[in-house]
Parts: C-alpha cells; sequence; structure tokens
C-alpha cells in the first residue's frame, strides 16, 4: 500500500476556539467543507471513539468516508482515522493560535491510495486539485467562523 501525504493551511482572523467550534460541527460541514456532509453515527463527535460518516459528492455521485475520532485536543487539534473502503489512513485539524492575534488552520492527510498501481500512476495527476479543494474548503472555515 503507498501513503501519501497533503498538508494545507490557511490563516482566519477568528480566534482557536471560535474556528475549532465550527469545524468540528458536523452537521454544519456543508457550510464549508466543499462537496461535503458530514454527522455524528456513533459518540457524541466530541471525544475519541466517536464515530462520523461523511459523504463527499453531489447527488448520488460520490462515496462515503466513514471515520473515527482518534484524538480530541480542543481547541486545537482533532484526529480521525479513516475506515471507509475508498479512503484509508489519518486526517488531522490543527487550529494554532497566532501571536497578533486569529489563528491558523492545518489540514493533514496521510492516506493510503486505492486502486493499486492505477491509483499510484494517478495521484500526481489527482493531488494538485486535492490540495486546491482543501485549500478552499479551509478559507470557507476560515470566513466562517469569523461571522
Amino acid at each position: 500500500m503507498t501513503h501519501s501525504r497533503i498538508r494545507v493551511s490557511v490563516d482566519a482572523a477568528a480566534e482557536p476556539e471560535q474556528v475549532f467550534s465550527v469545524l468540528t460541527d458536523w452537521p454544519r460541514h456543508d457550510e464549508w467543507m466543499v462537496l461535503t456532509r458530514a454527522r455524528v453515527t456513533a459518540g457524541d463527535g466530541r471525544s475519541a471513539g466517536s464515530r462520523l460518516a461523511a459523504f463527499t459528492g453531489m447527488g448520488l455521485l460520490g462515496f462515503l468516508d466513514t471515520m473515527e475520532i482518534i484524538e480530541w485536543d480542543p481547541p486545537t487539534t482533532v484526529a480521525v482515522r479513516h475506515t471507509g473502503r475508498l479512503v484509508r489512513g489519518t486526517g488531522i485539524f490543527r487550529v494554532l493560535p497566532r501571536e497578533e492575534g486569529g489563528s491558523t488552520i492545518v489540514w493533514e492527510e496521510e492516506l493510503d491510495l486505492p486502486f493499486g498501481p492505477a491509483g499510484r500512476l494517478g495521484w500526481p495527476l489527482v493531488r494538485p486539485a486535492n490540495e486546491a479543494l482543501f485549500r478552499l474548503s479551509l478559507r470557507r472555515l476560515a470566513e466562517l467562523s469569523g461571522r
């Protein structure tokens, strides 16, 4: 299995507590995460061991990304283990305070690439689009958190 890492970050005017609150309000993910609707499927969604499900796509075309929260440290860190058939690996959001106020939101994913050799060959083509969508999502999160 081949792993790939993505890391993007965006500055936000809002303080870490506010950003983390919006970030971890799972039913509101569709307000900022591009093409994604999320929900809590087990637990409270605010502790390690809670399970989440996020549908990524448009209409019926897409995939279900199931996850388990593996680290919960508000207002700085939430990490998940992707447990679905298509997306596997870990994802981490960090909300770091900036000295001048506000915060920096960091999104890191370490993914097991699907589809064997075809996935490895296709990843260099898909990665830039993924990074751009992640960055757009974080900009939307930063804006939403500042309201």
